[in-house]
């Protein structure tokens, strides 16, 4: 079967393109390959700084043929007393068919002409010829060029094309103005160790010939040989290497023919903090640190875990040039190090010489957003913000001293003259020049961490100071830039607002902080609007709606929770659920969890009649859904068979469960109980002593809508079981 090879050779690509390409191409490949009814045995996506490639074996010759119906006019329209309208003869004319070929079938909607066509299929050359541009100029990027007089937009210039099928040319052509790249065999090898051209024989033969050119076109085979290179180096000078992903990925897209080079500098810099030093390595040079060796962990994020690991005074390039010339390669390298480690051991002690609350004026210079002020302005408010914070979770005075002082100290460091340099560092030099100046440990620590989260993958802050700055920072930041009107919209978001609230959810959920999110955005907001003027009303109103949309997001997506029941945590169009939510976050997530765990092992589907029977008729009902005492909603003189009043004493004892059980969240007491009720109820609609619960008499009627009503008010205790979808 068929082997089609297709190769796009450019200019030096971007790394973060390449990655994406791949991942891009590894989607819309095998997607149009099904949408033209074509199969493959293996799709192989292959890159390199110079070239994108796709090696596709196991295809057809052609499509297969394939039947097609194609519905026509109505028959009363087609047939006119049995013989054949012009509306027929056009309809059989235009498929290609004789009019014996049209068929009269019911519908739902009547009777229509069909016919049934057999396509043949086409040939796979054919197929790949068009689908070959499509491949190419539907990748996306964030900085796309053009280059030449034409309008060709792609990453880099784009320098020739190797269209292969089999062992032929597959002749497809790029038009750029003037220029026009046509596929041919011919491709290139590493620009250094095989600069000569390079032919492929047959598709088949790519990686072979490839890495006889010095190029090796497996992204995932560099990547391996590149880990194993450094980790080797790093033995030899009796050290550990630490391979961190995002580095890893990025110097494995830059070069072809990978060569780990070990280089060396003065131990005078090892008294620089570590951090400083991997920052240097890993953002600026695309060096590898080396670390003495101790117990193998794994380091996701170099700036937090590198801080209690010893350097040795190595590091580990990856060169892209001729393995034969390593020592020349090491000296460039260890000279341009040479050089950043002095900027920074400058920079450091240029820091050291004043403490860090120093800094403080300079922040009024540097501006937060134009609207909102200055660096110093966003302290004050984030301090503001802390205060209150600490108010609600009812801290004592020595926190509440250590979190006033570490949110006026937490945004000092962007003013040093290490993290303008470097500002990958903000926080943590804040975090040592804290220390430096005599701050507690505490509110040095909180400096660095109210930036946790960094990223999806980060960790969060592990002390109440450095959790309760982080969440004010952001919640500055989210009623700030709201308040100006700056919604997010689609994949624009420059101040990462969705970001800021997602950390505040998962901060809160993590480190289980007890706080009225409700009450912080109406004081937020009601400080916002005294100087920036604008609609308060309005402006909280937005901001419920979008944490309580990142509340929905986290929910299905990080905890995993059916979309349905989601939405009976949240409610649908349910403002007490929501207000609920945003009051208390531990318990939406809580009640959330519970529902997933029910559903799970069966418990949800015993109490899931009961209660959205007893709902569906309690609507019909005016009893308050607040309500959930039986003594100040129903009046037993109006009883008038013996299920009700059993009905109501079930009521009377379910009171204290689901008390207990909103106060203690353990929602199991109250499902435990509403378990226990579903006999009582089911005598009270379908029993011996059932009664009809819409009586005639409006007093009688009203009586037992509230006993009704009274069940689906305890239920909604824990969710809103009409937005819950049952299980079949």
């Amino acid at each position: 079967m068929p082997a089609f090879l297709l190769e796009v050779g450019t200019e030096e690509l971007p790394a973060s393109f390449l990655s994406s390409a791949v991942v891009q191409w590894k989607s819309l490949i095998p997607q149009t390959l099904v949408e033209n009814n074509l199969t493959s045995d293996t799709i192989e996506i292959y890159g390199t700084p110079r070239r994108l490639a796709v090696l596709i074996k196991g295809l057809p010759s052609q499509q297969a043929d394939r039947e097609e119906e194609i519905k026509g006019p109505p028959a009363q329209v087609a047939f006119e007393n049995g013989r054949p309208t012009k509306a027929a003869q056009g309809f059989a004319k235009k498929q290609g068919v004789e009019l014996d070929a049209l068929e009269v079938r019911a519908t739902d909607k009547g009777d229509f002409v069909f016919v049934r066509k057999v396509i043949s299929g086409r040939k796979v050359a054919d197929i790949l010829a068009e689908l070959v541009p499509q491949w190419i100029l539907g990748l996306e990027g964030k900085r796309l060029m053009r280059w030449g007089d034409g309008d060709l937009r792609f990453a880099r210039p784009i320098r020739w094309l190797v269209a292969l099928l089999d062992e032929a040319v597959l002749p497809v052509e790029l038009a750029n103005g003037s220029e026009i790249i046509k596929s041919d065999r011919l491709s290139r090898g590493h620009r250094v160790l095989h600069p000569e051209p390079v032919i492929i024989p047959q598709a088949v033969d790519y990686v072979t010939v490839m890495r006889l050119a010095s190029v090796i076109v497996n992204p995932e085979e560099r990547a391996k040989i590149i880990t194993q290179q450094v980790r080797e180096l790093a033995e030899k000078v009796g050290g550990r290497a630490e391979i961190y992903p995002d580095l890893l990925e990025e110097v494995t897209n830059l070069v072809e023919w990978p060569s780990a080079v070990i280089g060396k500098f003065e131990t005078e810099y090892l008294d620089l903090p570590t951090e400083v030093i991997t920052t240097i390595m890993v953002h600026h040079q695309r060096y590898f640190p080396i670390f003495k060796k101790r117990e193998e962990q794994k380091l996701d994020t170099y700036s937090l875990s590198t801080s209690n690991q010893q350097l040795l005074p190595y590091f580990i390039t990856i060169s892209n040039g001729d393995p034969a010339k390593s020592d020349i390669i090491a000296v460039g390298n260890q000279r341009v190090i040479r050089a950043r480690l002095a900027d920074g051991k400058f920079f450091y002690d240029a820091d050291l010489k004043k403490p860090l609350d120093s800094f403080l004026p300079q922040l009024a210079k540097v501006t937060f957003q134009e609207d909102l002020g200055s660096l110093l302005d966003k302290v004050e408010r984030i301090s503001k913000i802390a205060d209150r914070i600490a108010q609600q979770l009812q801290l004592d005075a020595q926190e509440r001293h250590y979190i006033h002082r570490a949110a006026l100290l937490c945004k000092a460091d962007l003013v040093s003259q290490m993290v303008y340099e470097f500002p990958e560092l903000q926080g943590v030099m804040g975090q040592k020049y804290a220390l430096a100046s005599g701050e507690p440990q505490a509110v040095a620590t909180a400096i660095f961490e109210h930036y946790l989260p960094r990223k999806a993958d980060d960790i969060f802050p592990q002390t109440i100071t450095g959790q309760v700055v982080g969440l004010a920072d952001r919640l500055d930041t989210l009623v700030s830039i709201l308040g100006l009107g700056m919604i997010p919209t689609g994949s624009s978001d420059p101040f990462a607002l969705r970001r800021a609230a997602n950390a505040i959810i998962n901060i809160t959920w993590t480190a289980n902080l007890a706080i009225n999110l409700q009450q912080l955005l109406e004081e937020i907001a009601t400080d916002f609007v005294a100087t920036h003027k604008g609609n308060k009303t309005e402006l909280i109103a937005t901001l419920e709606d979008f944490l309580l949309q990142r509340i929905r997001t986290l929910l299905q997506e990080e905890k995993r929770i059916d979309y349905d029941l989601v939405n009976a945590v949240l409610g649908e169009k349910d403002p007490e659920y929501a207000e609920r939510a945003l009051k208390d976050l531990l318990d939406v997530r809580d009640r959330a969890l519970f529902l997933q765990q029910i559903r799970n092992d069966g418990t949800l589907d015993k109490i899931y009649e009961t209660v959205n029977r007893s709902a569906r008729l309690a609507a019909q009902g005016d009893l308050d859904t607040k309500q959930l005492d039986p003594k100040a909603a129903v009046r037993p003189e109006l009883f008038q068979k013996p299920s009700e009043a059993a009905f109501y004493k079930a009521l009377v004892q379910l009171l204290p469960q689901t008390e207990a059980a909103a106060r203690s969240r353990n929602y199991l007491l109250l499902v435990s109980a509403l378990e226990k009720i579903s006999p009582t109820l089911s005598n009270f609609f379908d029993g011996p002593e059932s009664v009809l619960v819409m009586d005639p008499d409006p007093e009688i009627r009203r009586n037992r809508l509230h006993l009704l009503g009274l069940l689906r008010n305890h239920a909604r205790v824990l969710a809103d079981f009409g937005a819950i979808v049952k299980n079949f």
